[in-house]
């Protein structure tokens, strides 16, 4: 009979309350803002003292980096779910990586924010957490390729304008539809700029 391995007991512990800390500040971010994330804070919500916190993250800053990268990491498992499409359905495939951001995005401002703008003063993140971000973009990059969309100026061109209605949504129509509606016109432009065949989508939910 052989025996079960070892439990790090101790490392699931302090992983478990690692969670619970971050749970804690996305709670007051969405609450309150990004700005209101204070070791302090975070603290009490957990029923933790300030000091004790220090021994999961050294700083605030260090807390919006597990965040951020925790944001990522629910990005790459939501564009996951999407289902795959033929080549030939290269604009209606655009069209749902697009709309799966763009829902991802608009479903969480504070989350929104710090992933894709500067909104923390002092705050960057870290290679490692920087890489949970460049993960997702490889692995859109990878999935694009398949429709003809491999030239770095047209993967730009594609964030950049799918970005650009996620900031008039949130901005204009927070809870609304008025710029997530205009998608499949957006990505018909886009795909008729690049070069991505296929029925036109006009019309397309």
């Amino acid at each position: 009979m052989s025996a079960l391995p070892n439990r790090d007991r101790r490392a699931e512990r302090r992983e478990a309350t690692r969670r619970e800390i971050l749970d804690a500040a996305w709670q007051i971010a969405r609450q309150e803002g990004l700005s209101a994330v204070t070791l302090r804070e975070v603290a009490g919500r957990i029923g933790m003292r300030s000091p004790s916190l220090y021994s999961h993250f050294d700083s605030k800053n260090a807390i919006y980096d597990a965040m951020f990268a925790q944001a990522w990491v629910d990005l790459g498992d939501v564009f996951d779910a999407v289902p795959p499409s033929p080549p030939a359905a290269g604009r209606r495939a655009l069209l749902a990586l697009a709309g799966t951001f763009f829902d991802f995005a608009v479903a969480d401002l504070p989350r929104y924010q710090l992933m894709n703008q500067r909104t923390i003063p002092g705050f960057r993140p870290s290679e490692e957490a920087y890489a949970a971000s460049i993960a997702v973009y490889e692995r859109m990059r990878v999935v694009l390729a398949e429709y003809g969309v491999r030239a770095q100026a047209d993967l730009d061109l594609l964030t950049g304008i799918v970005g650009g209605f996620v900031d008039q949504q949130l901005a204009n129509d927070p809870g609304g539809s008025r710029w997530r509606g205009q998608l499949p016109r957006l990505m018909d432009m886009y795909c008729d700029e690049v070069g991505v065949p296929g029925p036109r989508l006009r019309g397309t939910p």
